[in-house]
């Protein structure tokens, strides 16, 4: 049976290299160009745009100066997504402290008392107990109210926001 094989290029070849800085940055120097909350909220530069080429001028502009704000905008989402769904946030934690304490034996066997279990029975009860919880917890609608909360919240201000007068100027030709 051979493997299924998804051409990524075709799929990403559109993004142009938008994000290839984003994987060769760490997360200090990813937030060390957080641009000022004054700056992020300025009211005074909040504009209807006059036409479809204005938005899309205004995004690609947008997008790349408050990269770093709108970054932290989606972390602030997800942990707003994760205190308002605590059985997702149980989850979550459960897998992590099981992996965890799992890890901690070595691959040794869990003794207790006359009672064993090997670390193969272990990471087994835990996935047959993480799935169901798992679903319950419903993970894919969190996934897709973060996707479209941040959609809504990062490409309304982006849209939104006027570029700087400095900008302006040094877009026009000589």
């Amino acid at each position: 049976m051979s493997r299924l094989s998804i051409p990524l290029d075709a799929l990403t070849s559109r993004f142009s290299g938008r994000f290839d800085g984003l994987r060769s940055q760490s997360l200090s120097s990813r937030f060390a160009n957080l641009r000022p909350i004054s700056e992020f909220l300025d009211v005074k530069r909040l504009s209807k745009p006059a036409n479809f080429s204005e938005v899309q001028s205004r995004i690609n502009y947008n997008l790349g100066y408050f990269s770093s704000n709108y970054a932290a905008v989606f972390v602030m989402l997800s942990i707003y997504s994760l205190l308002t769904n605590m059985m997702l946030l149980f989850v979550i934690c459960l897998v992590v402290g099981g992996m965890y304490g799992i890890g901690k034996l070595q691959g040794n066997d869990l003794e207790l008392g006359s009672w064993r279990a090997t670390t193969s029975q272990l990471y087994t009860t835990l996935l047959v107990i993480a799935i169901p919880l798992g679903f319950w917890a419903s993970p894919f609608a969190t996934v897709l109210w973060l996707i479209g909360a941040s959609g809504v919240t990062i490409l309304g201000h982006a849209a939104f926001m006027d570029k700087p007068i400095e900008s302006a100027f040094s877009e026009e030709a000589v």
